[in-house]
């Protein structure tokens, strides 16, 4: 039996298919929903109290309404506008922030689309398109990084644009630091964190460990999630989805530990979000690493498609099941 991994949440997806995108057994297909790794809810996962929803999971109280501000704002527009909702008290709370990328994904369900939130959920007026984080894009400062609730995906968007904002408050006990530790404008010039709310100031989340990584005769442990992962981060070359299956199946009859393809959370636990091109942290023991990397998490928007890390931008998106254009990287435990 695997134990459950620290620091991450379960995708959500319960169920397995095959690269046309037909749901099959899961039984022996070495996706996702076979294995389950994440933290889950035990029993309700959201306790509503008036127009405030706190997320039993992660410890983190969100605002029942998803669109408070009404219409999308630019990345400072909505730095200032939480701010206003401190100093007015609102809701008698004066520590309201944007989510950094990790809290706010910690809301997606990738076993659910329109919204990509888990289906028990309790919000309203939720938009299908791009919210804010409070986390800069390390490869390109004068982005941010923003969620899709549509579908669930995770890429940068430029500051100037507009999106979203859905406001939370309180810490998380389960959800890890983002590994930023600076502030930017919304041109991309470093400034000072005072003040800010950005995701550089407040660093929120568990504290990483040092050293994060410690290189074994088996594998790379992840001391914050105790995952075992490959050193060699180019094992096969590119591949389609099912090839990458198919290769993790191969690589465990002459290996004492049990590989498998990671799910797409466990595959955005190693990002550094202060990082690019990789978007790993400082020193990492890993080898060759590139561009993007299969999950076994399909995805639920559109299941002959799966999700994917662009582990050079430490983005979250998908790729086309039956197109030979990801890499693949073995995944064990946790221990």
């Amino acid at each position: 039996m695997i134990k459950p991994a620290y620091n991450i949440i379960s995708t959500g997806l319960q169920k397995c298919y095959n690269s046309l995108g037909e749901e099959i057994h899961c039984e022996n297909s070495g996706q996702d929903a076979e294995y389950s790794i994440g933290a889950i809810a035990k029993g309700n996962r959201f306790d509503v109290k008036n127009n405030l929803v706190h997320d039993l999971l992660t410890g983190l109280s969100w605002l029942k309404q998803a669109d408070v501000f009404t219409y999308p704002l630019e990345w400072e527009e909505t730095l200032d506008a939480v701010a206003r909702l401190n100093k007015d008290e609102f809701m008698g709370y004066s520590d309201w922030r944007l989510p950094n990328r990790k809290e706010l994904r910690s809301l997606v369900s990738h076993g659910a689309k329109k919204p990509a939130l888990p289906r028990d959920h309790p919000f309203q007026n939720v938009f299908l398109g791009w919210y804010w984080t409070s986390t800069t894009s390390a490869v390109a400062p004068a982005y941010a990084w923003r969620v899709h609730f549509e579908g669930g995906r995770m890429f940068y968007g430029n500051k100037k644009d507009p999106s979203m904002c859905w406001p939370v408050r309180g810490e998380s006990y389960i959800l890890a630091q983002t590994g930023q530790k600076n502030c930017f404008s919304a041109t991309g010039d470093k400034i000072s964190c005072e003040s800010s709310l950005q995701d550089g100031a407040l660093q929120l989340g568990t504290n990483w460990p040092e050293p994060r990584f410690t290189v074994t005769p088996y594998g790379v442990l992840d001391e914050l999630t105790h995952l075992i992962w490959s050193k060699d981060a180019d094992l096969a070359g590119l591949l389609d989805w099912q090839e990458a299956l198919k290769s993790i199946k191969a690589l465990n009859k002459n290996s004492r530990l049990t590989w498998r393809l990671p799910n797409i959370n466990e595959l955005e636990s190693l990002v550094d979000a202060s990082q690019a091109k990789p978007a790993l942290p400082v020193g990492h023991p890993f080898g060759e690493t590139n561009e993007a990397y299969w999950s076994s998490t399909t995805s639920f928007f559109e299941p002959d498609w799966a999700y994917a890390l662009y582990l050079h931008k430490g983005a979250v998106g998908v790729g086309f099941k039956q197109k030979a254009e990801f890499y693949y990287w073995p995944v064990a435990g946790p221990l």
